[in-house]
């Protein structure tokens, strides 16, 4: 579990290709190195909000594994060397939850669509399968590569998120581009309710027929 409070960003190192899977490894340098210094094997972090397993420690390189069903669903598969990712370690118990509860399982790809910049803010609009925008309102919450937004703007196919000058910096959002691929993850209680009002939809007696 996490809060979609991003750390920092951390650069690919190698992308090695392990049929049907990938191997990540992660170099940290900065205010990140403490997340490589106490990691161990076997230790949950979000790399672009996607839940991932440390499986080995290489002084200030982490390496994870990524399988199939994680490259298809998310923007993974497509980094390449010396690509920026965001980073989040797990959240502890007892630690405030400044953003929003983030399960590191990714939803769908979404797509920059828009991009509005006003001096140092932004306003970025995404497009994602409309599947998904049924799990969306106003004012919602939603991970974008891991990052805990506020919805603004909620429409059939695409969704808005302002963000402020410490967001663009210190994450990957900041560099997005028109049609650059992210990683979304709707609210989990947005899932269960969803879900719910399908059951009860599915259970729902049949009209009453009317009688003249």
């Amino acid at each position: 579990m996490f809060t979609g409070l991003v750390h920092g960003m951390g650069q690919v190192a190698q992308c090695i290709v392990q049929p049907p899977g990938m191997r990540l490894v992660i170099a940290t340098s900065g205010d990140l190195t403490a997340i490589a210094d106490q990691a161990t094997i076997g230790q949950s972090i979000a790399i672009n909000g996607c839940c991932l397993t440390v499986v080995e420690v290489a002084g200030q390189h982490l390496h994870f594994e990524a399988g199939a069903e994680t490259l298809s669903r998310t923007n993974l598969g497509k980094l390449n060397p010396g690509a920026r990712v965001n980073l989040e370690t797990s959240l502890q118990v007892g630690q405030a939850v400044g953003g929003h509860f983030v399960t590191g399982h990714i939803d769908c790809v979404g797509q920059c669509a828009e991009r509005r910049d006003e001096g140092e803010w932004s306003t970025l609009y995404f497009t994602v399968p409309s599947r998904w925008m049924r799990q969306m309102a106003s004012k919602g919450s939603v991970a974008v590569d891991g990052v805990s937004l506020t919805l603004v703007d909620v429409q059939d196919d695409r969704f808005s998120v302002a963000l402020i000058p410490h967001t663009l910096n210190i994450t990957t959002l900041g560099s997005l581009q028109l049609g650059d691929e992210v990683n979304i993850e709707t609210d989990v209680l947005a899932k269960y309710v969803e879900r719910s009002l399908g059951l009860a939809s599915d259970h729902a007696p049949p009209p009453t027929p009317w009688i003249d």
